[in-house]
């Protein structure tokens, strides 16, 4: 990765309203050639809404999400591929595995010769030899072939992104890391980008060059994996963190309470009224009250890093 490089996919100022709910409320974000980057927060963040206007199939209340220079509409972008979480709810029990990679072909109407490309898509996402699992049907393969499958079918279009949302959630421990390291391999290999959205920081230090923490509607910390992993900046982002078993050394961390009603997004730091800073009374008079009444916004800490996080910024 490189400073000036041209970002696969870029996100300018994006909001994603629902009436009163504000799913994604001002998300600025770049995805750069050959990086992963993990997009981390709850469940109820907003991460699902952010990458289906990523993947073009929401539309923004407004801002813009723009792939290679062309601002995203709705549509499905062939150079935009989708690793879903359950592998065997994401592949046509009637279909075989062969017919299930050439399908993307086959809407998209690429010339070739089919067959040598499923072929070449099925062996890249380790399934060998590929002519083997052709007449298979997806309950005939185990669960980490289907999802195998399942990104040999997004490989076999040749994208330049994939939106991997939550990869290797449903999967046995055993296989997870295979997994993990077939998308990283891919990623080294072809020069394609990789969002894989996940509530773990656990898998973020196994696979991520760049992080992104995402807490109701916005990104509040952004920086390197390695970084953010061994000095996290944002409080929310210490937190979840905290959790993590190669972190045994920080002390763990309880938020109080959920991730408040999109609809009432507190006023100020919108992570204030569950924050251990605040709660823990240490703050100065002047820093608390502005953590209760003033957003503090994306501030850069540096090349590629950002916090929003009053305290942080201020020093304390």
């Amino acid at each position: 990765m490189h400073p000036g490089m041209t970002a696969i996919v870029e996100v300018e100022d994006l909001h994603v309203h629902f009436g009163e709910a504000r799913a994604v409320d001002g998300v600025s974000l770049q995805v750069l050639p050959g990086e992963v980057l993990a997009l981390v927060g709850e469940s109820g963040s907003g991460k699902t809404t952010l990458i289906r206007a990523i993947q073009g199939l929401q539309k923004p209340t407004s801002g813009t999400v723009s792939v290679e220079g062309r601002v995203q509409t709705i549509f499905h972008d062939p150079r935009v591929q989708m690793v879903f979480q359950d592998p065997t709810g994401a592949l046509n029990p009637r279909q075989t595995i062969y017919e299930i990679v050439a399908e993307g072909l086959r809407i998209k109407g690429t010339g070739g010769d089919e067959r040598h490309l499923v072929a070449d898509a099925l062996a890249r996402s380790g399934l060998r030899p590929p002519e083997r699992f052709f007449p298979l049907y997806p309950h005939e393969i185990s669960g980490g072939q289907r999802q195998r499958v399942v990104i040999a079918g997004a490989m076999v279009m040749e994208p330049r992104l994939l939106l991997a949302d939550e990869p290797v959630a449903s999967l046995d421990a055993s296989i997870r890391g295979e997994i993990l390291a077939l998308m990283r391999r891919l990623v080294e290999e072809t020069g394609l980008a990789i969002l894989v959205v996940t509530h773990d920081l656990g898998l973020a230090w196994n696979i991520a060059d760049r992080v992104a923490v995402m807490y109701l509607g916005r990104i509040v910390e952004t920086g390197l994996a390695e970084e953010i992993l061994d000095r996290p900046r944002h409080p929310y982002t210490r937190a979840l963190l905290s959790v993590v078993p190669e972190t045994r050394e920080m002390a763990q961390q309880i938020l109080v309470g959920e991730i408040p009603d999109l609809t009432r997004i507190p006023s100020g730091c919108r992570f204030h009224p569950r924050c251990p800073l605040l709660q823990s009374d240490t703050l100065a008079p002047e820093i608390a009250a502005r953590c209760r009444g003033e957003d503090p916004g994306p501030v850069p800490l540096g090349v590629g890093a950002h916090a929003a996080c009053w305290p942080v910024l201020s020093g304390n």
